[in-house]
């Protein structure tokens, strides 16, 4: 790994320098184990810690078939798969891998006793499998997280459409929190040239999710003028939203729950703002009943901010604590758009206010190739700037899943991987110039 890390550092090896390098047998890589899924059994969602079921292990390298490459990881990030892959919620990820593992004898590789996490990763390609020609070793590059197998017409017309499709590091193995991780060469993109290993890291899964979930004709399709409603606006997932309705003309309505947050939209260049918390919104009188009441406050506030208009689109994604709100306030005829479902899966709302009001719900997963392309295109021009906060090593991977996990973060947080420090990967410095207070925006808040 040593020989690895230096040809990457000194950035003078050739293509056929990483091709003659030769690879490890092991590597360090972020697992869970299946024998511990029991293990938080009894406990609230909220009382489980990642930190207990995180290891840092020493696993066997993985064999490289047809159309995969091997990619030396600089660095990842940690998303909400993964906290929730680290709870064992709502089932243990070896169910995705059995199923995996049953597809094909090569599939079978991802059905193991423990499962590398990661849909995030920023690094150079190692080695790459029979069939790839876009791709060589040395190639500085990021990974979207679409794994798809593309033998089923659905899949043609829309990736998130094919059966076979997986996250790449929860619903597969040999994910991005590791030295070494194994994708299709699909997965593939450019690094932003600008941006540090770690900055690059962190938009991959997010980034491509919100230009799906907002911009995208899959999505709600957002439009100059739109009122876009955007909740946790400066978190992971939101603070990409927030970006793609200012650079889209639209006019965000963030909603946050801390004055701290609230700045860092204001930094970003919002200024309809809600703070839940300090306006004291209680969508729900007891674990059972939700409080029309309060949605109807809520959107009086939201009319109060916008001059009188409603949310044209509502960008959702806490799911149960949120979702009977988000229903209500979205304007006749309006759009929820929504994924994740951080606070719970069994959303409920009052279904008069969307069939009577010509409301739609629209679900949105991760994004296909040529949309997690897009996104990344919009990073290596800086129009769409990373949200890093913090960034971990990886020894501290289970701090940093814990600190998602309880949303004692801004943005994204990121985790270093062969990078022995931040800061390591600029190769265009002008670039980066022109546009440093954006890329370190949310950095140390």
């Amino acid at each position: 790994m040593n020989e690895i890390r230096d040809a990457v550092l000194s950035g003078e090896a050739t293509p056929e320098d990483y091709a003659h390098i030769p690879l490890p047998a092991s590597y360090r890589a972020v697992t869970v184990h299946a024998d511990e899924t029991g293990m938080f059994e009894g406990l609230e969602t909220r009382e489980k810690d990642p930190r207990k079921a995180l290891h840092l292990d020493e696993v066997a390298l993985p064999e490289l078939g047809p159309g995969e490459a091997l990619v030396a990881v600089m660095a990842s990030a940690i998303n909400y798969n993964t906290v929730w892959s680290s709870i064992f919620e709502p089932v243990p990820t070896f169910a995705f891998l059995r199923k995996y593992g049953r597809l094909s004898e090569l599939t079978k590789r991802h059905d193991l006793p423990y499962h590398i996490l990661g849909s995030d990763l920023s690094g150079v390609v190692l080695r790459v499998g029979a069939g790839v020609n876009k791709w060589k070793p040395g190639d500085q590059v990021v990974a979207h997280c679409q794994s798809v197998e593309l033998e089923d017409a659905a899949g043609h017309g829309d990736t998130m459409l094919d059966p076979e499709q997986r996250i790449w590091g929860f619903e597969t193995n040999f994910g991005g929190l590791a030295e070494i991780a194994l994708v299709k060469a699909n997965q593939l993109m450019p690094k932003p040239a600008h941006l540090t290993w770690e900055e690059a890291a962190s938009p991959g899964l997010v980034n491509s999710t919100a230009y799906r979930q907002l911009v995208s004709r899959n999505g709600a399709g957002m439009k100059q003028g739109d009122v876009v409603l955007i909740w946790g606006a400066s978190g992971g997932l939101g603070s990409y939203a927030t970006q793609y309705a200012l650079n889209g003309g639209a006019i965000p309505v963030c909603v946050v729950s801390s004055p701290q947050k609230a700045e860092i939209c204001r930094a970003m260049g919002a200024e309809l703002i809600v703070d839940r918390n300090a306006e004291g919104y209680r969508f729900w009188s007891d674990p059972a009943t939700q409080d029309p009441k309060e949605w109807q406050r809520f959107g009086a506030r939201i009319r109060e901010l916008t001059g009188g208009d409603d949310p044209d689109i509502v960008f959702e994604h806490p799911g149960r604590e949120t979702f009977g709100a988000s229903v209500y306030v979205a304007r006749r005829g309006g759009t929820i758009v929504t994924c994740a479902s951080t606070s719970g899966f069994m959303h409920e709302y009052d279904n008069r206010y969307l069939w009577m009001n010509l409301k739609r719900v629209i679900g949105s997963h991760f994004a296909n190739y040529r949309e997690a392309w897009e996104a990344n295109r919009l990073v290596q021009k800086a129009m769409i700037h990373p949200t890093l906060s913090r960034s971990y090593g990886l020894e501290q991977a289970g701090q940093a899943a814990f600190d998602v996990h309880r949303n004692l973060h801004q943005g994204k947080v990121g985790v270093l991987c062969l990078a022995p420090a931040e800061g390591l990967g600029v190769s265009n410095g002008a670039l980066r110039d022109r546009h440093r207070s954006e890329i370190e925006r949310f950095r140390d808040v």
